[in-house]
């Protein structure tokens, strides 16, 4: 009995791990394409950096938006396949599909629409406002298959294929490094072991840069369709695409909360920027870099968090509630031993790689700081990141929503208004604000472990045991007082 759990533990791990290694190999190749590109542009200049930076939080909304919708679709999904139900898997996806045509379009007439505005709005200097106007609409033309890669990619991995979405990811990232390489810099010529080679080049500056990305994500959008519609578990082909409202009511009740805690912490982050820009440049220069630094160490967490979802979602789907336990069992130990040696690499190496970006001691020196003060807490969120993974999966997304968002307002900003704005202390209150920030929502993702909450299917089997004991009793007295 012993050795035939060991075997099953065994299987769960190999199950875990080949859907969590792509996904971090993914986000690990996104991040260091940002590094990539973060340089490449930064040899234009710092107006050319600027223009790039100014809308980088406006970026994020928009992708977390379409991302939030395809949450609803993976716990949809991956509670169908659980159930063994393919084909409202499929019919599904054929949901996904028309989601994505509707969501790409309203999208792209509304970003196309708004370009012009969107540097004045997050107070861009004048003398880059149009360059910057001009980047942003070129990045935001191709939005329907930016918005197809996102809503696809997250359908495939519902269904247990996270190789595909990696894969693509990957072409993407070294078309639009390719294409950077040849549309910002001007013909020109490089040295290759002694020898001079000429090299095209367009010599478009930021807009190449933009240009770069846009034909990447058209690339990749086009191919994660071709693949889903050839897909054998989720193809939509033979489906109907008109609105099915017994499928996408339960992904939206699931979505909408989903997205509305995307905005409201995103707009946590626009208010915690400003405030630390108003401490001067030191601190924003290493606020930004350690921002940089620290995004390519969640890999292991978010990357373990995807695996969760689908694995939860699918031990819902079929009514498992021991499996759902033993998923728990076994992901909350290797969350947080993941993020223990991220933390621990990160405590080491924060003052080198600081270096890569600055040659500034003072800003080295602070940015150092800041990051191994948040090292230590990643344990913390690790644990966070893998329960708010089981709650997406079963479906759960209105607590995540209220912790997080009671989380960023009332800790972070309050809190960095407060050391900042009224006591005026630096970059390292804000920093331990978000630490704060990180340990409320540790306990409160605890308490909702410990209670249960997480896990419906152990509240459901034990409001039916209570029941079934209540009746037991009645029954039980019946029988005690009944005449001879």
């Amino acid at each position: 009995m012993k050795r035939n759990q060991e075997d099953r533990d065994r299987g769960m791990l190999t199950v875990i791990w080949a859907l969590a290694w792509p996904t971090m190999l993914e986000q690990l190749m996104q991040t260091a394409v940002q590094y990539i590109d973060t340089a490449m542009v930064g040899t234009l200049g710092t107006q050319a950096t600027a223009a790039v930076g100014a809308t980088s939080t406006v970026n994020w909304l928009v992708g977390s938006t379409i991302s939030a919708m395809g949450v609803g679709f993976l716990s949809y999904i991956s509670k169908a396949f659980g159930a063994g139900e393919t084909e409202h898997a499929k019919r599904a996806t054929a949901q996904a599909v028309a989601t994505t045509v509707a969501v790409g379009m309203i999208f792209t007439l509304l970003t196309v629409s708004v370009s012009g505005y969107v540097p004045v709005w997050m107070q861009v200097d004048e003398g880059i406002q149009q360059l910057a106007s001009r980047y942003f609409l070129v990045l935001y033309i191709p939005m329907l298959p930016r918005t197809a890669s996102i809503i696809f990619g997250t359908v495939l991995r519902a269904a247990g294929d996270t190789k595909t979405p990696m894969k693509i990811g990957l072409a993407v990232n070294l078309i639009n490094v390719v294409l950077n390489f040849l549309l910002i810099y001007p013909a020109r010529s490089v040295s290759v072991f002694s020898l001079e080679l000429p090299v095209w080049g367009a010599g478009l500056g930021v807009i190449g840069a933009a240009a770069a990305s846009a034909v990447a994500f058209t690339v990749g959008g086009v191919c994660i369709t071709h693949v889903l519609w050839k897909h054998p578990a989720v193809t939509p082909r033979g489906q109907k695409f008109s609105p099915d409202m017994q499928i996408l009511r339960p992904c939206m009740q699931v979505a909408l909360p989903n997205m509305m805690q995307r905005f409201g912490t995103s707009l946590g982050y626009v208010a915690f920027a400003s405030m630390i820009n108003s401490l001067g440049e030191v601190a924003t220069a290493a606020h930004t870099i350690a921002n940089t630094v620290e995004s390519a160490f969640y890999i292991p967490g978010y990357g373990m968090q995807t695996a969760a979802a689908t694995l939860a979602g699918n031990a819902y789907g079929a009514k498992d509630e021991r499996r759902m336990k033993s998923l728990a069992a076994m992901f909350i130990p290797l969350e947080i031993a993941l993020m223990i040696g991220s933390g621990a690499c990160l405590f080491l190496a924060a003052p080198g790689l600081m270096r890569i970006f600055s040659d500034s001691d003072t800003v080295i020196s602070l940015g150092a700081t800041v990051l191994r003060m948040v090292a230590v807490s990643e344990p913390f969120y690790g644990f966070s990141i893998i329960i708010e993974g089981f709650l997406m999966g079963v479906g759960r997304t209105k607590l995540p929503f209220l912790y997080n968002v009671t989380g960023m307002w009332l800790v972070r900003i309050v809190g960095t208004f407060l050391c900042t704005q009224l006591l005026g202390f630096g970059l390292i209150s804000a920093w331990a604000c978000m630490i704060g920030h990180n340990l409320l929502l540790f306990v409160l993702f605890f308490i909702t472990y410990r209670r249960g909450t997480w896990n419906p299917l152990e509240q459901k089997n034990g409001a039916n045991r209570r029941i079934t004991r209540i009746s037991a009793d009645a029954g039980h007295n019946e029988k005690k007082v009944s005449p001879k």
